[in-house]
């Protein structure tokens, strides 16, 4: 079998959709396949990319376009510059980055936790997000006005002690200047904050950063950027170490 029907043959046992980490993580399952390379994952990447069949729907997950009216009939479908902003794309990249976020933070051992709204929400392979999270409430790590301050954080990692040690908002469209008010009102707690988003609202964030009312954050560093494509990588990253049978 070569190569790019063992990459085709994985999508199809995974539903005709999914992330380039999880098809890292697959794809050598299939035993009828050699990857004679050094780089074999640089192999499934170009696979993805240039194969006949395959197209992206967003950065790190791909589909087959046999299964496209299907996958959009669930709602994932492909971002575009005229639907970019449309509802449909705002909830599934919502979702989506979540989910990414949740896998990620239980690959470093942490307690993870989404707002009561999201819980119901879809993961792209059907998965509600409470599945993919471990806490159902937030512990009580402090008074009660901070934690309900923070129930509505689209994405808190806890540790070992049940402190938060990550905060992340995912900002597609919505006003990024919401997420750093709350991440002012918990500026207390020694945990990271971090804006999910496109690289094109970069710009959007420093100048919202450069802000008076932020001064004291921005002076700090308490507030970080992270891109989408960025976000994946590390997503993609963690997958392939679960491949390994050894890591140090």
């Amino acid at each position: 079998m070569k190569q790019y029907e063992a990459v085709i043959e994985t999508l199809e046992m995974l539903g005709g959709v999914a992330t380039l980490g999880e098809l890292n993580k697959e794809v050598f399952k299939i035993k009828d396949c050699e990857w004679r390379t050094k780089t074999p994952f640089a192999s499934i990447r170009r696979i993805v990319q240039q194969t006949k069949g395959i197209y992206k729907i967003k950065p790190g997950l791909y589909g087959l376009e046999k299964y496209k009216k299907q996958l959009e009939g669930r709602g994932i479908i492909t971002e575009t510059d005229e639907n970019k902003d449309s509802a449909e794309i705002c909830k599934f990249n919502h979702t989506y980055y979540q989910g990414v976020l949740l896998i990620i933070g239980k690959y470093h051992n942490m307690q993870t936790f989404i707002p009561n709204q999201d819980k119901n929400k879809k993961f792209y392979n059907g998965q509600k997000l409470q599945e993919l999270a471990t806490l159902n409430e937030q512990p009580h790590y402090s008074y009660p006005q901070f934690i309900k301050r923070s129930s509505t954080i689209d994405t808190i990692w806890f540790n070992d002690r049940n402190m938060p040690d990550s905060f992340f908002e995912i900002e597609h469209s919505t006003d990024i200047q919401n997420s750093l008010l709350k991440f002012y009102d918990l500026q207390d707690f020694y945990a990271r904050m971090v804006i999910v988003a496109d690289i094109k609202r970069i710009y959007e964030f420093e100048h919202k950063m450069r802000l008076h009312a932020f001064k004291e954050l921005n002076a700090k560093k308490r507030v970080s950027f992270l891109s989408y494509e960025a976000l994946i990588k590390q997503y993609e990253i963690e997958l392939e170490k679960q491949s390994l049978d050894f890591v140090l």
